[in-house]
């Protein structure tokens, strides 16, 4: 199953996965670039483009941001196929506002879409991939504003940020079920992000270059690899860490650090 799964990144990963002969759910609510309105058309219409170039699809135009549309949306996997094996979270939104003229309909609703929407999707897979027994695949989408920041993105880059812990917290809980959960910070230039300065005049960092990632950890060469996320920009893909310093530590019996002491020793408690 992947949200989001009509447009953007979420399409070509679609795409990618029933080339290679998976059985799909195309879950998209079919809104506005803002998350407003709906359409079911929109996961039917591509769902049947799926089907038509021989591929196996159904729609789902469930709203996974909410508990009942997640667990809806996992269940349409269920009465088509039988269960569930891999989750792609692709659903996303956007309502750029810098952060002083921010309002909380546009954190709440980014935020409810891109983090609240990942974690009830894919605590209702993971239910289901339980219940099965023999584990299973769940790979989130975050980004690079999570990690860097992004000017008039301070919902997206929450958001993000929240993904990326929620999927370290997940690879660590459903290891035991042989379910790996991973993520992908993915900057591809799709009807959310075209508009931003950064992409102008950029033509080769497109979903297409992101769908084999997604792939690869959906399928059985990503083995128990779990955890991870791997940053994709056109034609590069790298890994994410958190790098931590060497630090400086205090004498014994020396007490604690004075806020005075911190700006004397800054430079090597920040050297890498």
């Amino acid at each position: 199953m992947i949200t989001g799964g009509a447009g953007g990144i979420g399409r070509a990963v679609a795409q990618r996965f029933a080339g290679e002969g998976a059985r799909i759910v195309v879950n998209d609510l079919g809104c506005a670039l803002d998350g407003t309105g709906s359409d079911e058309l929109v996961a039917e219409q591509f769902a049947d483009e799926l089907k038509a170039a021989g591929g196996r699809a159904v729609a789902s135009s469930h709203d996974v941001a909410t508990l009942e549309g997640a667990r809806a949306a996992v269940q349409t996997a269920i009465d088509a196929y039988g269960g569930l094996d891999v989750l792609v979270c692709c659903a996303g939104i956007a309502r750029d506002r810098t952060l002083l003229k921010m309002d909380e309909a546009a954190w709440d609703a980014v935020v409810g879409t891109s983090l609240k929407g990942t974690f009830l999707t894919m605590q209702a897979a993971a239910r289901q991939m339980v219940a099965q027994g023999h584990g299973g695949r769940i790979v989130a989408m975050t980004g690079l504003p999570g990690y860097l920041g992004s000017f008039a993105q301070a919902n997206v880059a929450a958001a993000c940020g929240g993904v990326h812990g929620l999927v370290r917290t997940a690879a660590i809980e459903l290891q035991k079920h042989r379910i790996t959960v991973n993520a992908i910070a993915a900057l591809a230039k799709t009807r959310l992000t075209e508009s931003l300065p950064a992409l102008e005049g950029v033509e080769n960092v497109t979903a297409e270059y992101v769908a084999p990632v997604a792939l690869f950890f959906g399928s059985g060469l990503c083995g128990d690899r779990t955890g991870i996320t791997l940053a994709v920009a056109g034609p590069r893909v790298h890994a994410f860490r958190f790098a931590e310093s060497a630090g400086k530590f205090k004498d014994d019996g020396a007490g604690v650090f004075t806020p005075e002491e911190i700006e004397e020793h800054w430079g090597t408690i920040t050297k890498s």
